[in-house]
């Protein structure tokens, strides 16, 4: 039998996500939600956002972005992220955010990938929206300069506000009210995920998904604690994740608008910035993956900050030890606790309840509504105890791939049940993550998906083939690529000349920081498949001898 959350079942709201976060015959509050970590005074309230937000939503109108088209972002955070995220899915059509720093041919993917009708692109990073705008086939001046100041035209691309309806049509504006069956069916989001093996994918994450999630993870959040999530006392939050991920835009753009929590936004992670930021305005809850903890336990700048107004610290995006959790827990006297998620769960599918100071690792409890199995290599569920892979179902778990129908029958069952990749074991309804299935690597929680590295050193004239996996050095994980060299090219490609190639064509955390081997021959099965088995073993035993090498790459 499946293992059922033991949280009594929720009566989830069924609306679209503004009705959610904005109810009618209630006022917006004109308190700083959102405020420019460099400077407060730069800042923006739920009603102000909501101005923006609806005159947004005339513009796209006026360009004649149709309801259920994409809308793509490519910035880095900043204030004006949860106006371009609530203006596009608010008004019916579909947001999907870009890494900033994904290079033209990556751009071009996830442009093909959804068929984006308009691009939101930051001034820094214009250039490379609009080479990989035009490859793609987008029309001219279907990009736009977008960033949290009015810029003026460059190279012909015009600043978003030029196309935003006037304050007085926002004002008359009134978004689509969906029933119950468009909240299930409306797709919201398309986030990129590698899911459980292959290239990126984008998921559908329906309106009632985000709902869904949001009401699951207020209830987690505030269980056990000595107070609830309506009469807590007052938090500050730091917006550093980025907001192109299901992550950041969980707590920075939905969590803290239904929670009334202000959020202090980095728009670039720096590390003594983020001390210094938690230091000024006193945050008091983070949310981080693992390489965060990394810092405040190895850093030496850490001690030259106070941050004893922080009192709690959820940690998920990718696995963290429990040593780390337990040292940063002690040396900080902070309740560290962590969850688990991933893009095609909306965000999250566990949580160590608030309240509970857990020193085991544990991912926690599964969240209200939900459900998980644990199968072994043959389909048949586990005793509790043993570890099998996970299966999870609930009102969070999306609605598929985007577009890609094949994808979606291999991760989701006719029944709802999301295939995760993920191993776990249960004990007492408590979760521990003990392995992965998944192909996909994690670094720095961004998900890195081998096939796509492969693909891109077999574009190489001199290589031949290539297998790429995860290494773990120094308790990260990194690329690490196998590859077989043309007869031809043996002797003459070296390994520099790889990382100058990769460094042209993929984005800084797909670089191969774990190293390249070269090899007589990628092993395969008959049927062409790469034996990741053996290569994951392969990167296991080189990992003694890297340890020492990769700081130097860093």
């Amino acid at each position: 039998m499946p293992f059922k959350s033991p949280y009594p079942r929720l009566d989830i709201p069924r609306t679209d996500i503004l009705t959610y976060l904005f109810p009618p015959n209630t006022t917006p509050s004109d308190t700083p939600l959102w405020l420019d970590s460099s400077n407060p005074r730069h800042s923006l309230s739920p009603r102000q956002l909501l101005l923006w937000v609806k005159r947004l939503a005339v513009g796209l109108d006026k360009i004649g972005v149709k309801s259920g088209e994409v809308v793509m972002i490519h910035t880095p955070n900043h204030i004006f992220v949860p106006v371009a995220y609530l203006g596009i899915v608010g008004s019916g059509r579909v947001f999907s955010g870009a890494n900033p720093v994904y290079t033209a041919s990556e751009m071009v993917h996830q442009i093909k990938t959804t068929g984006a009708t308009v691009i939101l692109s930051h001034p820094t990073l214009a250039k490379t929206a609009v080479a990989a705008a035009q490859k793609a086939g987008l029309p001219e001046g279907h990009v736009f300069l977008f960033s949290d100041e009015e810029n003026a035209p460059m190279d012909g691309v015009k600043d978003w506000r030029s196309m935003l309806g006037t304050a007085e049509e926002g004002e008359r504006y009134s978004w689509h009210r969906m029933s119950e069956e468009e909240a299930l069916q409306t797709v919201a989001t398309v986030n990129f995920s590698s899911g459980t093996t292959g290239l990126p994918k984008g998921v559908s994450i329906s309106h009632a998904n985000l709902i869904a999630n949001i009401e699951q993870t207020i209830v987690m959040r505030y269980d056990r604690r000595p107070y609830g999530a309506h009469n807590k006392p007052p938090e500050r939050w730091i917006g550093f994740l980025p907001l192109y991920h299901a992550y950041g835009q969980c707590y920075t753009i939905l969590m803290n608008v239904k929670l009334q929590v202000p959020v202090y936004v980095m728009k670039a992670f720096v590390y003594e910035d983020f001390l210094r930021v938690i230091q000024t305005y006193k945050i008091t809850d983070l949310q981080v993956a693992p390489p965060i903890l990394v810092m405040l336990d190895k850093r030496p700048e850490t001690v030259k900050y106070d941050l004893s107004s922080v009192k709690h610290i959820l940690c998920g995006a990718a696995p963290l030890s429990k040593e780390l959790q337990n040292s940063v827990s002690r040396r900080f006297n902070v309740v560290v606790c962590q969850g688990w998620g991933m893009t095609e769960v909306t965000c999250s599918g566990h949580h160590v309840p608030g309240g509970i100071d857990d020193d085991s690792g544990s991912v926690g409890l599964l969240n209200p509504n939900t459900e998980c199995m644990l199968l072994d290599d043959d389909g048949k569920e586990v005793a509790p105890g043993q570890p099998g892979e996970m299966y999870v179902r609930g009102p969070q778990v999306c609605l598929g791939y985007w577009r890609n129908e094949q994808a979606t029958k291999e991760a989701l069952s006719p029944d709802g049940w999301l295939k995760t990749g993920d191993v776990a074991v249960v004990k007492n309804d408590w979760f521990w993550i003990v392995d992965r299935k998944k192909e996909l690597i994690k670094v720095n929680a961004l998900q890195v998906a081998p096939a796509e590295l492969e693909a891109v050193l077999l574009e190489h004239d001199e290589v031949a083939d290539a297998a790429v996996c995860g290494i773990t050095l120094h308790g990260e994980e990194w690329p690490r690529a196998y590859i077989h060299l043309k007869d031809t090219a043996k002797g003459s490609l070296t390994e520099e000349r790889i990382h100058a190639w990769m460094k042209e064509k993929v984005a800084k955390h797909k670089q191969l920081v774990g190293g390249i081997m070269f090899v007589d021959e990628v092993p395969k099965l008959a049927s062409g498949k790469i034996m990741r088995k053996i290569i994951r073993e392969w990167a296991k035993r080189d990992a003694v001898a890297l340890e020492g090498k990769v700081k130097a790459r860093l």
